[in-house]
């Protein structure tokens, strides 16, 4: 007897990308849509239990074996690949269309104070950022949001598990552990050589 956890395991092990429930539905029309909801979440438990390498994630709204983010550096030994690098006028343009959307390029330009054309043309080249339609203004301009391979990149569940502006502006600031007390005037001298 086969078993459907088993089953859905090796459905998402030769995925190349996340595989929607939807997807493995279709896929295994003989199950329930609620069999293998429970097989998804017991193979889920499974790997975070095992302790291992390698989990389950929900990524984009799909399912994807990952591995953990401490073994980066020996994986990229065996791929030699180079992570994308994004310039900073890239990563800011990028933020303010996952925290805006829907968003027209005017607006981004607006809150980055300079053109963005060819950021916004190098991100939708990359499947980041894609059109969701035009705006019911005039001039009709576009409006742009980001894809699930944003979402992939970056290992979001899905747009609520971005980072909230405090979580990102805690981010920013130093450890108390970190700052350093100035000295009152006249005892730098002192302190040098070894007077207190």
């Amino acid at each position: 007897m086969v078993d459907l956890k088993q089953i859905v395991e090796s459905l998402i092990f030769v995925s190349d990308a996340p595989l929607f429930l939807d997807r493995i539905c279709v896929l295994l029309e003989e199950y329930e849509r609620g069999e293998i909801r429970e097989a998804l979440m017991a193979l889920t438990a499974d790997y975070r239990l095992r302790g291992g390498a390698i989990i389950l994630a929900e990524v984009g709204g799909g399912y994807q074996f990952r591995t953990l983010p401490e073994y980066a550096e020996y994986l990229k030994r065996l791929t030699k690949s180079r992570p994308p690098k994004f310039s900073q006028s890239a990563l800011e343009t990028l933020a303010i269309v996952a925290y805006r959307q829907p968003i027209t390029r005017a607006e981004v330009e607006y809150l980055r104070g300079v053109d963005c054309g060819g950021v916004l043309k190098s991100c939708l080249e990359k499947r980041l950022v894609r059109i969701l339609g035009k705006k019911d203004v005039p001039g009709r301009p576009l409006i742009y949001g980001t894809t699930k391979e944003f979402l992939e990149l970056f290992s979001l569940r899905d747009l609520a598990s971005l980072p909230t502006l405090k979580e990102v502006q805690a981010l920013g600031e130093r450890p108390p552990d970190e700052e350093q007390q100035e000295l009152p005037l006249g005892m730098e001298e002192e302190v040098e050589n070894g007077e207190e």
